[in-house]
């Protein structure tokens, strides 16, 4: 996967890219990572990327010339990107959308700065928008970092453990399930006895009861969209009542 950052301030990305797993992936040859400043191909003499708004109102607006060259440059290496505004008026991140975008060969992330974005960059030039909270940052770097970390660890081989990724919150449409190490028994709290008796079966049994409950306490409205078993639906109905 090919990912491409249009900032105003790629030295924001340096760190990101080169620890952890950003790291690993590129090292892997599973990802490729550049921070380009869109200030670059801006016209004019003082390369000026923002102006004031049509009508009149608070703050400045990123022009479209800027963005649109930048983007056009970026695909003369690549077909069809996906072009990602990140944006608080955008589509909410999910980790559904995560595994969608880990199919894609080439993304490219669009971050603002200022009061906004021309609406002609939203209507003609991007394919998603995307806001990762119902709160507003100084700009679209931390949003395009946290959505690139949660894609490239889909990538096959870049986890350690390819079940990682699948047993992940969210993933399956529950909250994950409880984990423990060693010691088993840490100044007076021990592990579950289920976790130590080898029973894989009763285990996996376990874990997703555990799922059930830590998603009922913590996200309920997570229940609604996932299908669950009519023992599961019981098990649930009990544990409401008992609350």
């Amino acid at each position: 996967m090919k990912i491409d950052v249009l900032t105003l301030f790629p030295e924001m990305f340096e760190g990101v890219f080169s620890a952890s797993i950003m790291k690993k992936a590129a090292d892997k040859g599973k990802a490729t990572f550049r921070a380009v400043n869109f200030r670059d191909y801006a016209e004019g003499k003082h390369k000026v990327v923002d102006d004031y708004p049509y009508g009149g109102g608070a703050g400045m607006v990123l022009k479209p010339q800027p963005l649109f060259d930048a983007v056009d440059d970026l695909k003369k290496t690549a077909e069809n990107p996906r072009v990602i505004l990140m944006c608080p008026q955008g589509e909410r991140y999910t980790q559904q959308k995560a595994e969608e975008l880990s199919k894609e060969k080439h993304l490219i992330f669009l971050c603002g700065h200022y009061e906004g974005y021309d609406e002609r960059v939203r209507q003609h030039l991007v394919t998603d928008e995307i806001s990762i909270g119902d709160y507003v940052l100084t700009g679209g770097e931390l949003g395009a970092m946290v959505v690139a970390d949660s894609v490239v660890r889909l990538l096959p081989g870049v986890l350690g453990n390819e079940d990682s990724a699948v047993q992940d919150s969210f993933s399956s449409g529950l909250l994950e399930h409880p984990h423990y190490t060693r010691p088993a028994d840490f100044r007076g709290m021990k592990v579950p006895d289920v976790l130590l008796s080898g029973n894989h079966k009763h285990i996996d049994e376990w874990r997703r009861e555990e799922s059930l409950k830590r998603t009922l306490e913590r996200r309920p409205d997570l229940l609604e969209l996932i299908e669950l078993t009519k023992e599961e639906q019981q098990q649930i109905n009990s544990w409401k009542i008992r609350k």
